[in-house]
């Protein structure tokens, strides 16, 4: 059983994945802070000073002037602000994965291409590379 576990934990796309996910929560961070703190206020501007953070619907009858007033009064909400800003921020992610691999999937061309260029090896290598095994 140890035997199976080492296996599986050492193959080659449980390590990629494992630097994935460890690379993956940083730079979802960066890219939440960029849509939050970058993208979305010119695009409030653009909209007329819309905060798409502070958007709302409240499921009561009361009135709140911001999102934060609301959940301090405990009044529950829809915070569909909040899910503008998580979508844009997940249509950027799934850009960058799309260059990062894209540009993985062009390096990973060219040394195929590279590999399958290397000239054959000789009939005289050929011949002694399989007497060589005889012996």
């Amino acid at each position: 059983m140890l035997k199976e576990f080492n296996e599986f934990a050492l193959r080659g796309n449980v390590v990629d994945m494992a630097v994935g996910i460890v690379i993956g929560a940083p730079l979802s961070t960066i890219i939440k802070a960029l849509v939050s703190d970058v993208i979305m206020p010119p695009i409030g501007v653009i909209t007329g000073g819309v905060d798409f953070s502070n958007l709302y619907i409240p499921l009561s009858s009361a009135s709140y002037v911001t999102l934060a007033q609301a959940k301090e009064a405990g009044t529950p909400v829809m915070n569909y602000g909040l899910f503008i800003n998580n979508v844009i921020s997940f249509v950027i992610m799934a850009f960058v994965l799309f260059i990062v691999i894209k540009a993985m999937n062009k390096f990973r061309l060219k040394q195929e291409e590279e590999q399958a260029t290397e000239p054959a090896p000789s009939q005289e290598v050929v011949l002694v590379q399989g007497s060589a095994t005889l012996w």
